[in-house]
C-alpha cells in the first residue's frame, strides 16, 4: 500500500504511551485525522496514567498498557487488540516499551521516525519512516505522521473532555472572580529533578502575583514526595500563602483548573502542555531543555529561556554544536532563571489576558 493513502483507510493504530506532555501533543494529530477521515476507525495504545487524562476522547478506542504489570501488561494489550488488522500503524513513540507493544499490532504498513530520531532501535520495528528533519518542536514532528499518510492539518485543536463532576469539584477555587495564577512548581519524577526551580523564588512570585494583581494563587501537582515537599515549603515561605492543591486532584480535575486559570507558571513538564491544550497562557521556566523543542506551543514568547547560557556553561559549546534537544542535567542550571526574569514574563502574560495591576 502506497502513501499517502489514495482514499481514507478503514482503520489506523497509534502508539504513544507517554508522557503527559507528549500524549497531549498527539491529540491534535488524532483530531486532524478525524477531520479528514471521519469514517476511519482509530485505536490508540496508551499508558495508564495518560489514559486517565484522555479517556472519553470521542471516536478513539483506547488500549491501555499498564507498565506496572510487567510482561503481563503486553499480553493484555495483545488480547485487547484481538488480532485485528490495521491499514497502518503510526508508531509515534520511540522507546523500548513502545517497540515491544508494537509487536502486538498486525499491520503491513508500520510507520516510524527516521533513523536519527528513532531511539531504542525503533527502526527495527517499522518498515516506513518519516523523512529526516531536524530542529522540530515535538508536536510538529508528530504532525509529520499526518503529512505522510495524506492528512492536512492547520491550527492544532484538542477538545479533551472534562466531566461535569470534575468541573464542579474545582469550581470553589475560582469563586470571587479574581485572576488566578496556577503554579505547578516541579516534576515529580526524581530522575528529572534537574528541571525544578527554587522553592523560595516560587514563594516570591506567589507573593508578587497576589500583591500586584490581587491574584488567587493555586499550587498544583501530583502526590509524589518531592511535589508534596514543594507545596509545603512554598506555602510556608510565602507571606500570602497560596492554596495548596498538590496531591488533591486527579488529572481531569487538574485540566479543569488549568482551563479556568488566567496564567500558568511551570518548568518543562506535563502541565505546560495541558494548559496549552485548553488555551491558557504558560510562563515556562526553561534552562535545562530547549524551548523550541519542548516549550509550550503557543506561549514561546512567555518562556524564560536560559538554555543557551546553561548549554555554554555545561558543555562549553553553542547550541548549534549539540544534538537537537540535548538536555542539561545540572539542577543548578535552573538558578540561571531569576525572579525578575519571571516577573517580566508574568507581567506580559497578565497584560495579554487583560488583567491590570492594582493601583
Amino acid at each position: 500500500m502506497q502513501l499517502p493513502f489514495g482514499q481514507p483507510p478503514a482503520s489506523l493504530c497509534i502508539i504513544r504511551l507517554s508522557a503527559i506532555g507528549d500524549t497531549c501533543h498527539t491529540v491534535p494529530v488524532v483530531r486532524a485525522i478525524q477531520s479528514a477521515w471521519p469514517s476511519t476507525s482509530l485505536t490508540w495504545i496508551i499508558g495508564k496514567t495518560e489514559h486517565s487524562l484522555l479517556r472519553g476522547l470521542e471516536g478513539v478506542e483506547f488500549v491501555v498498557l499498564d507498565k506496572a504489570l510487567g510482561w503481563s501488561g503486553y499480553g493484555a494489550v495483545r488480547r485487547a487488540l484481538g488480532g485485528k488488522r490495521f491499514d497502518a500503524l503510526l508508531h509515534m513513540h520511540a522507546s523500548a516499551r513502545a517497540n515491544i507493544a508494537s509487536l502486538a499490532v498486525r499491520s503491513k504498513v508500520r510507520i516510524g521516525f527516521d533513523k536519527a530520531r528513532a531511539r531504542d532501535h525503533q527502526w527495527l520495528f517499522t518498515n516506513t519512516r518519516l523523512l529526516p528533519r531536524r530542529e522540530r518542536h515535538v508536536m510538529d514532528g508528530l504532525f509529520e505522521f499526518a503529512d505522510l499518510i495524506g492528512v492536512p492539518h492547520g491550527t492544532p485543536r484538542w477538545e479533551i473532555p472534562i466531566g461535569a463532576d470534575d468541573v464542579a469539584a474545582v469550581a470553589p477555587h475560582f469563586a470571587g472572580g479574581a485572576p488566578t495564577l496556577v503554579i505547578s512548581p516541579c516534576t515529580g519524577q526524581r530522575f528529572r529533578n534537574y528541571r525544578n526551580w527554587r522553592v523560595d523564588w516560587y514563594a516570591e512570585i506567589a507573593d508578587y502575583a497576589a500583591k500586584r494583581y490581587g491574584a488567587r494563587v493555586l499550587l498544583t501537582g501530583g502526590n509524589t514526595a518531592i511535589e508534596q515537599t514543594y507545596g509545603r515549603e512554598i506555602t510556608a515561605m510565602a507571606k500570602s500563602p497560596p492554596h495548596n492543591l498538590i496531591g488533591k486532584t486527579n488529572l481531569k480535575q487538574l485540566l479543569a483548573i488549568l482551563q479556568r486559570a488566567t496564567v500558568v507558571l511551570c518548568p518543562d513538564s506535563g502541565p505546560a502542555h495541558m494548559a496549552t491544550a485548553v488555551g491558557t497562557p504558560v510562563v515556562g521556566l526553561y534552562a535545562t531543555s530547549n524551548r523550541h523543542r519542548t516549550g509550550p506551543y503557543f506561549s514561546q514568547h512567555l518562556v524564560v529561556d536560559k538554555y543557551p547560557e546553561a548549554v555554554e556553561r555545561e558543555f562549553g559549546k553553542p547550541i548549534e554544536a549539540l544534538r537537537w534537544g540535548q538536555r542539561v542535567r545540572d539542577p543548578a542550571a535552573m538558578s540561571l532563571i531569576t525572579v525578575p526574569d519571571v516577573v517580566s514574563k508574568l507581567d506580559a502574560a497578565f497584560v495579554e489576558c487583560g488583567v491590570q495591576p492594582r493601583q
